[in-house]
């Protein structure tokens, strides 16, 4: 699957801004303009799609509002339509903060910069983690990642750390080629999860955030299905900001984030399978290495969004 070309992904983010904005307490726009913690009279966050819309954007909402009445500023929340949108907004100046994957985080700091500040902790204070997973029916005579040459495979989307490239890597490291099976992408990990368990594909790639999510609504019995490969774990999703902002600006913003309620950032790490909720944490560019690792291994571009 190609994603859109790089003018329709800005558009999309766009038009989410404009569609999604949500105001914070603390003064007027025009108060807010004055404060150098909050420099354009709003800000633009920017949240990637790695979950139903319907589940995230109430979610992500209640962060972004929170982080608004710490800086006393309007937060505009936008839940973008791919990867590449995401990275391409906050390198074109449309948005200021973002929450990126993993490795959509490795291909924004390549192209736009971006500056990894927070992730969402632990109950030990740590940065909570998550894996990848590719998954079969129980059934199924798949054992092992080889005995998936001559089956159909349903990736999430392009660009997706658990569910594109980690998987791929397993597939090589398998001695898989492209060609020895049939793997396409469903456009997102609901999507990825469904299809398998419809049965319209033999193995899917499901990470543990989803799994956690589709057990929990009941919309997936793993009791049905098998897991035949599993990743190291990987760090969770970073909130980034955009490298040309006013440096006491995102200092203001990186000491928000991290004083926020963990009421506050439950709602959106639970969606990231944070188990329970906890303040945000202090990340930077050291701690998603191996993401940087895997995309040199892979020889991956932002072409590859």
């Amino acid at each position: 699957m190609r994603l859109r070309p790089a003018l329709l992904a800005v558009t999309g983010v766009l038009t989410a801004v404009s569609l999604t904005a949500c105001g914070s307490g603390g003064g007027t726009s025009a108060d807010a303009g004055a404060s150098a913690t909050c420099p354009g009279g709003k800000i633009r966050f920017g949240v990637e799609p790695f979950e139903d819309p319907a589940k995230l954007t109430p979610a992500a909402k209640v962060l972004a509002e929170a982080l608004g009445e710490q800086l006393h500023c309007p937060v505009q929340l936008a839940v973008t339509e791919d990867y590449a949108g995401e990275v391409l907004a906050l390198q074109n100046g449309k948005l200021d903060i973002a929450l990126f994957g993993p490795l959509g985080y490795v291909f924004a700091h390549q192209r736009a910069g971006a500056e990894a500040v927070a992730s969402f902790g632990d109950s030990s204070g740590k940065v909570s983690s998550y894996t990848a997973g590719l998954w079969v029916p129980a059934d199924s005579p798949v054992r092992e990642v080889k005995d998936l040459a001559g089956h159909s495979l349903a990736l999430s989307s392009v660009g997706s750390t658990s569910g594109d490239a980690l998987p791929r890597k397993a597939l090589a490291d398998a001695g898989l080629k492209t060609t020895d099976l049939k793997t396409n992408y469903a456009g997102g990990h609901a999507e990825a999860l469904l299809a398998l368990a419809k049965g319209t594909v033999d193995a899917a790639e499901i990470n543990s955030q989803q799994l956690a999510s589709a057990t929990q609504s009941k919309t997936f019995d793993p009791a049905k299905f098998r897991k035949i490969w599993a990743s190291d774990p990987i760090p969770n999703d970073p909130i980034a900001l955009r490298k040309n902002l006013d440096p006491a600006f995102k200092k203001a913003v990186t000491d928000a984030l991290l004083h926020l309620p963990a009421d506050k950032v439950g709602q959106l790490g639970a969606l990231l399978a944070v188990k329970q909720a906890a303040p945000l944490v202090a990340v930077d560019k050291s701690t998603y290495q191996p993401l940087f690792d895997l995309a040199d291994t892979l020889k991956l571009t932002d072409k590859d969004l």
